[in-house]
């Protein structure tokens, strides 16, 4: 096969470099898929590190992942057995520019509009393309011939993963919101207190990780007198169960974070909820073609935001201005209103 003037073999090795975080490798799977579908008898392999193998572990278009645990070397000398044709560097940094230097073999990276984030970061000059990051890693494989099948993204789960909803409370059985309140920086995360606010009288799954656990015990204290179910899910899951709550939500609710590329993934309805960072660095929900109904609370032209492109620990001016001037309110009537749930 002759792909813009060069020789592709259907059967051959491509390797994709992804190694961080949940939601960054969730919007790769279009990657995978669209190589799967133009070279359907090449094997397809997957780098990323050993925490994040659930997330492509159960991928039927990949034909085998390796792992970056402790030994960098280690992974590099395995890739090295494989004899790849061409790999592709979705990370793009230091790490994945030594791997293709001791591989050398024909490669294409990822752009990462680093010095276009800086620009938005430090003076607020906009210089990033109007462009979703699932169509930009696409684009990195353009001399494959790859184009967009508008299909989405992809997230598989095991049987074994699967949350039966009959072991959760009974209020729960009919339908629920599912409310992510965790996210790796707190800059991205909603006040605990405007969070119980929102829900008041509707069932509420709260998903986070173990580190969020008090601050969903600290929602359901928030509104014990109130008409709401409220089930504390934070730590009780692994990710993919977690990803199966949101798989068998009626809603999703959630800041900007991992399990939101995930909830696209399952074409869920989306309220994204939006601090420090912005949807124009390219990561909002991402559907393809299809048309889902979606909704972004942020606060718009604020003089500090964005004030980084991942999030800090604690606000750096002390306000938190991008998350506390969000009305909860208004959410709770986007919930009521425009996604249908006044009786949920």
């Amino acid at each position: 096969m002759i792909v813009n003037g060069f020789l592709f073999s259907s059967i051959m090795k491509i390797l994709i470099l992804r190694f961080s975080s949940i939601g960054d490798i969730v919007l790769t799977t279009p990657v995978i898929r669209c190589l799967k579908k133009k070279f359907p008898d090449a094997e397809i392999h997957y780098a990323t590190k050993k925490s994040f193998h659930s997330i492509v572990q159960h991928n039927p278009y990949l034909t085998k992942t390796h792992l970056l645990g402790y030994s960098f070397m280690d992974l590099v000398s395995k890739l090295k057995k494989e004899k790849f044709d061409y790999v592709i560097d979705l990370h793009h940094n230091q790490r994945t520019l030594l791997i293709k230097l001791l591989l050398g073999v024909r490669s294409f990276s990822f752009n990462k509009l680093n010095f276009e984030k800086w620009l938005m970061v430090n003076f607020k000059i906009n210089r990033l393309p109007k462009k979703h990051i699932v169509d930009r890693y696409l684009e990195t494989c353009e001399s494959l011939g790859i184009e967009n099948d508008n299909e989405g993204l992809d997230y598989f789960i095991s049987k074994e993963d699967e949350v039966d909803l009959k072991t959760l409370p009974e209020a729960f059985h009919g339908g629920y919101i599912a409310w992510v309140i965790g996210a790796k920086q707190n800059t991205k995360k909603f006040p605990t207190e405007k969070i119980a606010s929102a829900i008041y009288g509707r069932p509420v799954i709260l998903l986070g990780g173990k580190e969020d656990e008090e601050e969903g015990e600290k929602i359901k204290s928030e509104i014990r007198n109130q008409k709401s179910e409220i089930f504390n899910a934070c730590g009780k899951y692994s990710l993919n169960q977690s990803a199966s709550i949101i798989q068998q939500a009626n809603l999703v609710v959630t800041n900007d974070t991992g399990l939101m590329h995930i909830a696209a993934a399952f074409k869920k309805r989306i309220i994204s909820i939006w601090g420090n960072t912005i949807p124009q660095f390219g990561m909002g929900s991402y559907y393809g073609e299809k048309h889902i109904p979606s909704f972004i609370f942020q606060v718009p032209n604020l003089s500090c935001r964005p004030c980084s492109k991942l999030g800090y620990d604690k606000c750096p001016l002390g306000h938190f201005k991008c998350m506390n001037m969000i009305n909860e309110k208004e959410i709770g009537a986007v919930i009521e209103e425009k996604m249908g749930f006044s009786e949920l």
